[in-house]
């Protein structure tokens, strides 16, 4: 049986979807493949292409195995182009008109960005959101902007949101104009959207909604000045990004005379199949009986039935669950079913807590006994409970699925083994039951089997506790050299008086360590004793930033960050900070944690620089530790007008409490003086908001690659109560929490949620509360500057240079240039040995 050639026309996810598809189904090889791809990339995932901005590496998006190494029945053309499809000869031409002949053509282009038609459209940096290209782009228009620079998205949609976002994290100020007067019109509803741009503005983002761009305008100095269709301006915008729906990507199909769909798209039937009986359309261009769906897993769908067409199978597309579940700029947000309500007769329930930050609805048939759908805003925990049970029965009263102690008697062993987990490629609760029944023992054996977790990752808590309700024992070892959890250790630590790794090793592990454990036992012996972190044995268990007791840049220079509580500093601390930064040649920038961050110290010249800021009463910001970095603050009653209560005063008691404390991640806070949160509280591991009641107490809210916002704990209580609360709160996670585990994810995955929190914390359910109190105490008490201890310490001061047997000779690979007038490092290929592990100060 001769081979026969599928051409496939674009590389996308769903491109590589229908390849992996192809193959893994061919088991005779009757089919040889030919990818097409645009892009200079190999597919890649274009859901998480705001990750990008964080790390800038196309490595980290690669989907695996999109090279198709080893398989000589895939050829893969990155870079090239197919112009236009001969239907009569059977051939793909591309761009250089080579052609190839095929027996079957798959259409993936996709879609592309929609550019309204507004003047001035096409100025200098107005940029599409659309591909890595597209971003690099973007980045390089962000880098030559001034810091802090205006920038605007038109759009407020999923991709706006995403775009915005990526602005954000380029340290620009986005604004988002949307049409609709909400964001997210299609997912969310009125009460959502509301929510949604209340959160997304305390945030740092400007909405406006209910308007559109009527002009762009490029002025003298180069910015754009963009008006809107209500005759405001936005001024001085250094950068625009539209992003404002997309459109299939047809252009081809419709030079080659194949069937349109109404509202674009190319036209197939329920078999993805064109009106040419070899051409077949999947993903966004596919317009199936005339609707072309953009979310992935539909797009998935499509790829799996032209797969089976292709093999003999009689496979159709039935149709697709729009259900989303996002997190957007730090924000939770999540549509399942029918989420607007359309269905004649429906119920809704809603619960809106604009104190906590959350909307929730759930809308049930006119009889209250069937989940029709919902929108969740702020905290989407529910999503994977909720969206499995849609369409059937609601287990007693509706307000109970989403009132604030939801899910208490709701778990998976209540949903059907029909119920849908992994949306992204429809695995179902009773296929992934089956996995583990037959063998798939941990959630990586469980993605090899049924392909859930393996897109977005949005389903992996619930295949985690289907595997512990089958029975899986799920291992909480540290690493192969301890059995024991991080949890375990640090009361073995406790209880036993152990103070070094190697006795610890040979009492309660075996073999010599490794870089998981090592820094785990540091941190919990740093937790548990005032000892200095370089001090004897523990000096060599320490990452390469708290061997130095400072941040590792890109050429193998340190940053220097004096801590300066709640954000106050002396004139004459600002003296000498910028005398020491002109005396050593520092690049100096503030932080977003109201501090200043000292760039280009070589390493022996840091106690130099360290003993200058001690004598002008400073000490260490503990920037480079998994310790408390900052505690943020507005200026509250000192000096504001709106302000409930001392802010200030408060963030600095916070700051010089728990300064040094080490923990299993760094910790940030934040004190605001009233609900204006000027301080961005909520976005903290500990966030304070005055009340004319008292402080409001906020945990659990994490930066960082995966935002969250921080749950109330307690409201309306005084100083006291709120120190007592916080040192409980710290004491309970530093004990229980895992490796390098943020407070977000370790409440999230605390047994019992924020309830059983606010019972250890405020109730003392578990009686230790006088424990922790006392622990925190010992801390206190014990607390002693890193940086004065080295100086005080001659062997200490030793490991500070760059070369041992030459202790006055500069590294000579270090150097540095100039860029937009800001002193940057210049890398001259040498490996810097031992690079941080961790990221820089904010």
């Amino acid at each position: 049986m001769s081979v026969k050639t599928v051409v496939v026309v674009g590389h996308g996810m769903v491109g590589h979807r229908f390849v992996q598809e192809l193959r893994q189904r061919d088991v005779t090889d009757q089919w040889q493949v030919v990818v097409v791809c645009e892009e200079p990339t190999a597919a890649y995932d274009r859901v998480g292409l705001s990750s990008y901005v964080n790390k800038w590496d196309p490595e980290a998006l690669a989907l695996d195995g999109n090279t198709y190494p080893g398989d000589p029945l895939v050829s893969l053309l990155l870079g090239r182009s197919v112009k236009r499809i001969n239907r009569v000869a059977r051939t793909a031409v591309l761009d250089d008109d080579s052609s190839i002949v095929f027996d079957a053509l798959v259409l993936a282009t996709g879609s592309y960005p929609f550019v309204p038609p507004v003047p001035g459209k096409d100025s200098d940096n107005c940029f599409v959101y659309r591909t890595l290209t597209d971003l690099d782009r973007i980045r390089g228009a962000a880098e030559a902007a001034p810091a802090g620079a205006t920038a605007v998205v038109v759009g407020g949609g999923l991709l706006g949101l995403e775009a915005a976002n990526a602005l954000k994290l380029l340290g620009l100020k986005p604004h988002v104009v949307e049409f609709a007067p909400r964001l997210m019109p299609l997912q969310v509803d009125a009460g959502g959207g509301a929510l949604l741009a209340n959160l997304v503005e305390e945030l740092g983002v400007t909405v406006h909604t209910g308007v559109g761009t009527s002009a762009i305008e490029q002025v003298e100095d180069g910015s754009l000045r963009i008006t809107l269709s209500d005759d405001s301006t936005i001024d001085e915008a250094a950068l625009l990004v539209f992003s404002a729906g997309v459109r299939p990507r047809d252009q081809i199909a419709r030079d080659a005379d194949l069937a349109i769909g109404e509202r674009g798209g190319v036209l197939v039937d329920n078999g993805c199949r064109t009106d040419d009986p070899d051409i077949y359309a999947i993903g966004e261009v596919a317009a199936v009986d005339g609707r072309c769906y953009g979310l992935v897993a539909p797009g998935y769908s499509t790829a799996e039935v032209v797969a089976d067409r292709l093999l003999g199978g009689r496979a159709e597309f039935e149709g697709a669950d729009m259900s989303t579940k996002l997190k957007l700029l730090g924000v939770d947000v999540a549509s399942f079913g029918d989420a607007m309500g359309a269905t004649e007769g429906c119920l809704e329930v809603v619960f809106n807590d604009p104190v906590a930050g959350t909307y929730s609805k759930v809308v049930v048939s006119d009889d209250a006994k069937t989940l029709l759908g919902g929108v969740l805003v702020g905290d989407a925990s529910q999503y994977a409970l909720l969206k499995p049970m849609v369409g059937g029965p609601v287990p007693g009263d509706p307000a109970a699925l989403i009132a604030p102690a939801a899910g208490e008697g709701i778990g998976l062993s209540a949903l059907p083994d029909s119920a849908e987990i992994c949306s992204c490629n429809g695995v179902d609760k009773g296929s992934i039951c089956g996995a583990i029944a037959h063998g798939a023992q941990d959630v990586e054996a469980v993605k090899t089997c049924t392909k859930a977790g393996t897109t977005c990752g949005g389903c992996i808590p619930s295949i985690t506790r289907l595997l512990a309700d089958s029975g899986v024992a799920i291992s909480k070892s540290l690493c192969a050299h301890f059995t024991h959890s991080r949890a375990e250790l640090f009361e073995i630590v406790r209880a036993t008086g152990i103070r070094t790794f190697s006795e610890l090793v040979a009492k309660h592990g075996h073999g010599l360590g490794c870089e998981i454990c090592k820094p785990t036992v540091a941190s919990i012996l740093a937790s548990t004793s005032s000892d200095h972190i370089l001090s004897g044995e523990q000096a060599a268990l320490q990452d390469t930033n708290d061997r130095f007791l400072a941040n590792m840049q890109k050429n193998g220079t340190y940053s220097v960050v004096p801590r300066m509580p709640g954000g106050e500093v002396t004139p004459d601390q600002l003296i000498v900070i910028g005398q020491v930064a002109k005396d050593f040649d520092l690049y100096t920038k503030v932080t977003g944690g109201q501090r200043i961050d000292l760039f280009g110290a070589r390493v022996e010249q840091l106690p130099l620089i360290w003993q200058r800021l001690v004598d002008a009463g400073m000490e260490s910001g503990h920037a480079y530790g998994k310790s408390l970095r900052t505690v943020k603050s507005c200026v509250g009653t000192s000096w504001c007008r709106y302000g409930v209560q001392d802010s200030v005063g408060m963030a600095v008691d916070l700051e010089n409490r728990y300064r040094g404390l080490r923990s299993p991640h760094k910790l940030k806070f934040g004190v605001s003086g009233c609900a204006r949160e000027c301080a961005e509280a909520r976005g903290k591991d500990v966030g304070i908001i005055a009340t004319e009641h008292g402080w409001n107490l906020y945990v659990g809210g994490n930066g960082g690659q995966s935002p969250a916002h921080a749950q109330l704990l307690a409201s309306g209580i005084d100083d006291e109560t709120l120190i007592k609360y916080i040192d409980r709160f710290l004491m309970f996670y530093i004990r229980t929490a895992d490796r390098l585990q943020r407070t977000a994810p370790w409440l999230s995955a605390l047994e019992g949620g924020l309830e059983h929190l606010k019972d250890v914390v405020c109730e003392d359910s578990l009686g230790i509360a006088a424990e922790l109190e006392a622990a925190m105490e010992t801390h206190v008490a014990g607390y002693k500057d890193e940086w004065a201890g080295v100086l005080e310490d001659e062997d200490k001061l030793a490991r500070f240079v760059s070369f041992v047997n030459a202790p006055e000779q500069p590294d000579p690979t270090i150097d540095f240039s100039e860029s937009g007038g800001r002193k940057v490092p210049v890398l001259l290929g040498i490996p810097q040995p031992g690079a941080a592990r961790r990221g820089t100060e904010e």
